[in-house]
This record gives C-alpha cells, structure tokens and sequence, in this order.
C-alpha cells in the first residue's frame, strides 16, 4: 500500500516520543518532501509529536503557489529564513524540546537557530540533537516508492538495451559519448535525468571504481564499465554492466566469472532477518576465494531510494538486519590496476520470500 504524506508525519511522531521530543524541526530537503510532497529548493517543516495540529511547511515566496500544489494538506509560512521562522513558531505553540537534523544542520546554521530559540522564548525551548529519525521511516519502501523505483530501472535497462542495438557500444567512441548517449536515452525512456553522473570506463580506465568519463577512446580488447542510473519522480535506479569490445582474453573471461558468482551469492543472501555485514560477506568470501580479496575496495552495496546512497550500508561494518520493503544495491567488483576491472549491479527490493530483482538487463558476459 501507499503511504501518504501524512500517514509518515504519524509514524515519525511515534520516533518524537519515544526520544521524548515535543517536535522535530525538519530541515533536510529529501525528508521534508518524504513527509510534506514538497519538492522546493528551500523549505522546511516542524512536525509536533503531539498530533498534525501545529504542523508547518515553511518556504518562501517563490514557491507559494507550488507548496499549496503539492503540501495542500499542510499549513504553509512563507519566510526565506524557514527554520528560524519554525522555531518562533514551535515557542509559540509552547513546545519545549524540539528536536533538529544535527546530521544536516550546519554549525552555523544550529549557532543562528539557539540564537531565534533565546530571543522568542528565553531558556524555555531545547534544540536537541535528533539525527535519522526520518531515515529510519524512509529506510523501508512503500509499494508506491518501489513502483517508482521500479520505473527508473525499466529506463535505464532500455536504454542500455538501446544504446547496444544502435552500436553505440564500439571501438573509436569515447567515454564520454557513450555517456551522454546512455543519459539521453534513458529521458527517452521517460526518466526525468540521470540519477546521478554516468560512470562510463573503458579499458585500464575500468579498473578505477568511480572513474568519471573522459575523452579516452573505447577500443577493441577493453572491458567497458558502465554505471548509471535513471530518475524517477524522484526515486533512483542504479545499476553496473561491463562488457568486452571484442573476443573476451582469458583473464577477462575469469575476472567476469569471479564477480558474476559474487553477486549471485550476495543476491541470494538477501533475506528478512540477515545481518546487513553478513551479506557484504556472502560475496565478499567468493572474491577473497579466487583470490581478489584485496582487489574488491568497497563494500557490496547501499540502499537506494529519494536518494541514491542511503541506508542500509551493505558492507563489513554494516550494522542492522535486512526488513522487509528495503531497496538495497549488489554490486561488487574486482579492479586490477593498470588492467582493467569488472563490476556488475543490480538495484532489488527484500521481500519476505527472496528478493525482488529491479534491473533487468541480462548478466552474461557481453562480447560487442
């Protein structure tokens, strides 16, 4: 089911009471389009534990017109200073300990709300930390949310799917126009822009785990890595493919094959219940196995959503167990310096019987 806006308000005043907050003060964008719908460049929005009464959407006057389109629910004042006009408005409601996102205020920024909380109310309201309250709400997906995610998947794959059949993929191009053409079909295919910067990294380039396109040229032999991402309505996909321009050499053949039996082992360990570092291990163990522990640099993957790295950190120091509605990443990969290197990817959702698998586009190692 769909989790409306104010559905979320109610759960996160579950988290305020628990940590004894009369309010929280929402400053970071994502959480306050998570729990409002609005999608402005400058907002923010106090929720009182106590019930909606009192709840405020603050943004200024650009936005006046697209907060009562989008928040219609939620009373609105318009002020570009939105957190300090939310604190005034948290003292005049008599709300003593406000919670804020110590992880997204600035000093500056918490320096400049103390000083509105001593004018308005004198000692009487606390800012107190409170960091990921909502994180911890947006870290399980609705069916809505998955559907988004969902769509930006299906883009991205055809596009992918696209840019192979029309030879986009072949000696003489460089990274970077295979990377912009990979970002222009996926908005071909309703994407509203890339999810984040397309990684695309031909031959030595591709074992550089977050290379950024150049103008190197794609040429035969290579292993080409290509990492990218559409966004929908605001939820991100993402997902690796790395083919070989050419007949495959025998080392590419085995690299492949050592990462394809890693992410199917950590594929398969995505189950309600499981430790998130268990998971890191279950791929992690096969790398180290055929002897590329060393070469594997990064932890298996992280959760996506509004986005694209969020909770649960998929990796050795990961903490928590797997829930149910979660959208995690399985990408690991085995990089030789100088060579070339190999990661493949997939965006699934946990579900109670086996993971839901997003990305669609095939894992069989792709001779172009």
């Amino acid at each position: 089911m769909r989790m409306t806006p104010a559905a979320r308000r109610d759960a996160l005043r579950e988290l305020l009471r628990a940590a004894e907050l009369d309010a929280l003060l929402v400053t970071d964008l994502v959480n306050v389009r998570y729990l409002s719908g609005f999608t402005g460049s400058n907002a923010a929005l106090l929720v009182p534990a106590d019930g909606e009464r009192g709840t405020r959407l603050a943004t200024d006057g650009r936005y006046t017109t697209q907060a009562a389109a989008e928040a219609p629910d939620v009373p609105r004042v318009i002020e570009r200073a939105c957190g300090r006009a939310l604190v005034v408005a948290a003292g005049a409601d008599g709300h003593r300990r406000v919670g804020f996102e110590s992880g997204h205020v600035t000093v500056d920024a918490h320096a400049a709300l103390l000083e509105v909380a001593a004018d308005t109310t004198g000692a009487g309201l606390e800012l107190c930390r409170a960091p990921d309250l909502v994180q911890r709400l947006r870290v399980i997906k609705d069916e809505a949310e998955i559907e988004a995610l969902r769509a930006a998947c299906a883009a991205a794959d055809a596009a992918l799917a696209d840019l192979i059949a029309a030879g986009g993929l072949r000696p003489g191009r460089t990274e970077r126009e295979v990377a912009a053409e990979l970002e222009l079909r996926m908005r071909q295919h309703g994407a509203d822009g890339p999810s984040f910067d397309t990684i695309v990294a031909a031959g030595a380039n591709s074992a550089i785990p977050h290379h950024q396109p150049t103008d190197a040229v794609l040429a035969t032999g290579d292993l080409v890595k290509m990492d990218f991402g559409a966004l929908r309505a605001g939820y991100h996909s993402d997902m690796t493919r790395t083919v070989v321009l050419g007949r495959p050499a025998d080392w590419q053949r085995e690299l492949y094959a050592l990462v394809a039996e890693a992410q199917a082992a950590g594929r398969a360990a995505l189950a309600v219940g499981t430790e998130v570092a268990s998971v890191d291990a279950a791929a992690r163990d096969v790398i180290t196995e055929g002897g590329r522990g060393a070469e594997f640099s990064h932890g298996l993957g992280h959760g996506v959503g509004l986005e694209i790295h969020e909770a649960p950190a998929l990796s050795a120091t990961g903490a928590g167990t797997l829930v149910s509605g979660m959208a995690v990443t399985v990408e690991p990969g085995v990089y030789l310096a100088g060579r070339g290197g190999v990661r493949i990817e997939d965006t699934l959702v946990v579900r109670p019987d086996g993971a839901e698998l997003l990305t669609l586009t095939g894992k069989e190692l792709l001779a172009l």
